[in-house]
């Protein structure tokens, strides 16, 4: 039986610029998109999930931070509300 797959954010709060760059390149490695500057979603199994959470922990290590791993059922999927609107693209003058 195949490992279930699951929408998943990982949303963190780290003030060090070179540990939340660390952090975001760990994400997009893991084929996570961003959302929000300091958060991403994608699709991962329970396998990926806790192997991503052991990297960015260690690359967190002992300096001050937060990192939540949080899968999403598909049913809490469909319910999701999501607004997204883009900058005017400026043209030339």
């Amino acid at each position: 039986m195949p490992i279930e797959e699951l929408r998943t954010f990982v949303i963190y709060d780290i003030a060090d610029d070179k540990l939340r760059t660390k952090i975001s390149e760990t994400c997009l490695d893991f084929g996570l998109v961003r959302v929000q500057y300091s958060a991403f979603a994608g699709i991962l199994n329970r396998n990926k999930r806790e192997e991503l959470f052991l990297k960015l922990c260690d690359i967190l290590g002992d300096d001050p931070g937060k990192i939540l791993i949080q899968p999403i059922c598909g049913k809490d999927a469909a319910e999701m509300l999501l607004h997204e609107s883009e900058p005017p693209i400026e043209e030339d003058v």
